[in-house]
């Protein structure tokens, strides 16, 4: 008989786990706080669930450990993804490089995936809720405490999630296990999430969308840049691009230097788009929001993450005409003098931007769209065109988790060795959100739920080295 292996975690890199360590000869018991398996991966992808990314690289993820987070993918990459669900029954396909499976449907990736677990023999045992694991007297053995009562096992494989959408289990037990079993955490943040920021005057753009271009700006430089479908909300930002950049932001919120936790460790500094790194002035923004009275605890936890040190902001810069150069740029405000004639301000502008956005810029301008263009102040004018180019808004902080597509930090990846084993418990596993690893959106932090859970369910079973029958 192999090892007894216990997963605390039925998500997606526990369930990958719980397979891989079965098919390694190891009996399996999987531990899962909810009534059922999975919950998350149904939101995955807006119920579509995209499986993975076939562009997969180091610079898509965060880490501060970028060498080992390379071995790691390494072993089970995006083509070990596809060949596993179609080994056990999902038809996948590609849409632009983004994997998904045929159906389009998050629940068929469940369904697989639990029907697997059954096959493989592994023993489910719901609504049971880890409270603390204990060393047992025995060498290498774990018990597992719960309400429910407790479980011995001769490995354990930690998979239960970071702080993302709590209500699907991911409530951050996981990470008060591994600091009682002497481990230690990188910060959390919300991630993939979106941004809250302090102008009241978003409220007369909400529901505006526009390809834009954002660039987080922090101590007179721009580090970090994205571009793509920008949503306008009542209170901030949201949209692909935000998404992108939220972790970024709200490290920088917390208190901690953009270097400290940047893409494959290399800093924040690591510009997507390197050549752009420029000191960014913006051309304008809007009143702040109004200082009441201290929110009540739903509004707190309502308005998510907010600033470590009072007063602490950080500006994004954002460009609705990102095809534009300088000089296009210039030439196309020279041209559209040839429509002044007898117009007023509002005609003149009208057809360049989302019609709300042209509006709001006249008015931060100062002007008034029934003036005359004719009469109009030139420095005005030129200030409503800025505007398209530079608009500055300052973020304040973010949703919670409970809007988090994912949370960033946790485990250090240099307290596991390369087969995810704890380097200060041995017998002791990691998989998934639970480590300092997050990627950005395409699909690229459920490949690191398959790879972590595949890898970590491999070594808790004593498999030494990757076959690809197991996949």
């Amino acid at each position: 008989m192999g090892n007894t292996v216990g997963i605390i975690g039925g998500g997606a890199a526990g369930m990958m786990a719980a397979i891989a360590a079965a098919r390694g000869g190891a009996k399996v018991t999987l531990l899962e706080g909810n009534d059922r398996l999975g919950k998350k991966i149904l939101s995955t992808g807006n119920g579509k669930c995209n499986l993975g990314n076939e562009r997969l690289g180091i610079e898509d993820y965060y880490t501060g450990c970028p060498d080992l987070l390379e071995k790691l993918l390494g072993q089970f990459g995006t083509a070990d993804t596809i060949s596993f669900f179609q080994g056990i029954g999902l038809m996948v396909k590609s849409r632009n490089g983004y994997l998904y499976p045929v159906c389009e449907q998050a629940a068929a990736v469940l369904d697989v995936l639990r029907y697997e677990v059954r096959a493989a023999g592994v023993e489910v045992a719901t609504d049971f809720k880890a409270e603390s694991i204990r060393l047992g007297r025995r060498a290498r053995q774990f018990n597992v405490q719960g309400r429910e009562g407790g479980r011995s096992f001769d490995r354990v494989i930690l998979a239960c999630g970071g702080k993302a959408v709590p209500k699907t289990g991911s409530d951050g037990s996981g990470y008060r296990l591994a600091e009682g079993l002497g481990h230690s955490l990188v910060p959390t943040v919300p991630a993939l999430v979106q941004l809250r920021c302090r102008e009241d005057c978003l409220k007369a753009v909400a529901g505006v969308r526009a390809d834009a271009e954002l660039s987080v700006c922090w101590q007179g430089k721009c580090i970090s840049r994205e571009r793509g479908e920008l949503q306008l909300t009542e209170y901030g930002i949201s949209g692909i691009p935000v998404f992108q950049l939220s972790r970024t932001v709200n490290y920088i919120l917390l208190g901690k230097n953009p270097g400290e936790a940047g893409r494959g460790g290399e800093g924040d500094a690591a510009l997507r788009h390197p050549d752009n790194a420029t000191d960014q002035t913006a051309a304008g923004g809007c009143a702040s929001a109004r200082r009441g009275e201290e929110p009540g605890r739903e509004e707190k936890r309502r308005q998510g993450n907010k600033p470590k040190e009072p007063g602490r902001e950080v500006e994004v810069v954002i460009d609705f005409l990102p095809d534009y150069t300088d000089s296009d740029f210039a030439a196309m405000c020279a041209g559209r003098r040839l429509l002044q004639g007898q117009r007023t301000v509002e005609e003149f502008f009208t057809g360049m931007l989302h019609k709300k956005l042209m509006t709001l810029f006249i008015k931060l301008a100062g002007l008034k769209a029934t003036e005359s263009v004719g009469e109009a102040d030139e420095r005005k004018l030129a200030k409503v065109f800025a505007l398209c180019r530079h608009w500055s808004v300052h973020v304040v902080g973010s949703n919670p988790y409970d809007s988090a597509q994912v949370c960033a930090g946790g485990v250090p990846l240099d307290e596991v060795t390369e087969e995810l084993e704890s380097r200060l418990v041995p017998g002791l596993y990691f998989a998934g959100e639970l480590l300092d690893v997050d990627g950005r959106c395409g699909g690229y932090n459920l490949q690191w739920a398959w790879c972590s859970g595949f890898i970590a369910g491999c070594g808790a079973a004593g498999c030494r080295e990757k076959r690809s029958s197991r996949v």
